[in-house]
């Protein structure tokens, strides 16, 4: 059933007063004007924040950004709960710009003293779930999109993709509807940066580590003992250093984060069991660094990788729209964290408001100004080279 927060958005959105020309024939949208399609952007988050979206579940969100769409008379596609459009003057023969965030989120964390579902303003913080991860980069960049979409004579077509499934790196998020977009040459993928320029990305790789023994009676000896054996496994991991180090990105880090073995006081266990988390950086595919530590693994040693695919990114330093940043005194940086760059195969930069160190944290929010900066610089940033 249509929750009535959503129908009251709904007739929010509606209401087109002093959006459209007075020209009927043509409905073209005083573009100039970007504080009135910021202030309806704001709106679509509020409406968002308070629609449950987790991963895979984000049917709701997708109404509403489809309502969007239809409100500015945008022609759109979707798949599951992926929604994508195109510019209005699309040309087949000129590369095409991929703007992507993600409308799902993580489930609260119980800290929470708001309630996260809730959205509201105080202090010119935006409180609500989803608000700084990705919400606030989403309704940015949905809004940046509006705005040109009726441009003429154009270098680069927009193609808008909401994607599901990004906090999850599910199959059925951005990945799977990468082959209905059509000739992207690069790609601004919305996460919060403070709208500083993340011109790469680490790459993950999950590694389930499994250490051999022998099992036995805890009273008799026992000189292989596979939790004895996890320890200079576990060092190894601490330790090593990957040779190959990034200017952007830094070096490989490798962090065991689970460790896990036996059931009872009295049995030494076959087996100990580790998780590893490996942030990979541009200089190595996840399938080398993958081989490399299985070929430093001693026999006794089993390594299953999770999935291969979430490799890192990037996008030169000297390319058009890193120098149009710059330009507007943006600065670069290397990312830590994982985002959709990491299915993407073409040159890509993370660019958004708000600040990553406020998401999956309690009562998270982002600043309404950070919003209002954000529409503003895309434009700019965008303009500097469309």
């Amino acid at each position: 059933m249509e929750s009535i927060r959503n129908k009251k958005y709904k007739s929010e959105i509606d209401d087109k007063e002093n959006l459209t020309s007075d020209n009927s024939d043509t409905q073209i949208l005083r573009y100039s004007d970007i504080e009135k399609l910021t202030s309806k952007a704001i709106k679509l988050l509020l409406a968002l924040i308070e629609t449950q979206s987790f991963s895979s579940e984000e049917e709701g969100t997708a109404i509403l950004i489809e309502n969007w769409f239809h409100q500015y008379d945008i022609p759109f596609e979707r798949e599951n709960n992926n929604i994508w459009a195109y510019n209005k003057y699309f040309d087949e023969t000129k590369p095409t710009i991929l703007l992507n965030s993600h409308h799902d989120t993580v489930k609260p964390n119980g800290n929470y003293t708001n309630d996260p579902f809730k959205a509201f303003v105080e202090d010119g913080k935006l409180y609500g779930l989803g608000s700084n991860d990705a919400g606030g980069c989403l309704v940015s960049l949905i809004a940046t999109f509006t705005y040109f979409y009726n441009k003429e004579d154009l270098n680069y077509n927009f193609v808008i993709a909401a994607s599901a499934e990004e906090e999850s790196s599910g199959p059925l998020g951005l990945k799977s509807i990468l082959k209905y977009l059509k000739n992207v040459e690069f790609a601004i993928v919305g996460e919060p940066t403070l709208m500083q320029l993340a011109i790469a990305e680490k790459g993950l790789l999950v590694l389930d580590v499994s250490v051999n023994g022998t099992a036995s009676h805890a009273a008799h000896p026992n000189d292989d003992n596979a939790i004895y054996n996890t320890l200079d496994v576990i060092d190894w991991f601490k330790k090593y250093q990957f040779e190959k180090t990034s200017e952007t990105l830094g070096d490989v880090k490798m962090t065991v984060t689970q460790i896990n073995a036996g059931n009872q006081h009295n049995v030494v266990p076959s087996h100990c069991n580790l998780v590893v988390d490996i942030r990979v950086n541009d200089k190595y595919k996840n399938e080398e660094v993958l081989e490399l530590v299985k070929q430093a693994m001693p026999k006794n040693v089993e390594v299953k990788p999770r999935s291969l695919h979430l490799g890192s990114s990037s996008i030169p330093k000297d390319h058009a729209i890193v120098k149009s940043g710059i330009a507007l005194g943006r600065t670069t940086y290397g990312s830590p964290t994982l985002s959709d760059q990491s299915v993407l195969s073409c040159p890509s930069l993370k660019l958004g408001p708000g600040d990553s160190t406020r998401s999956h944290s309690a009562d998270e929010f982002i600043y309404v100004e950070e919003i209002k900066e954000g529409v503003a610089l895309y434009i700019k940033i965008l303009e500097g080279i469309v």
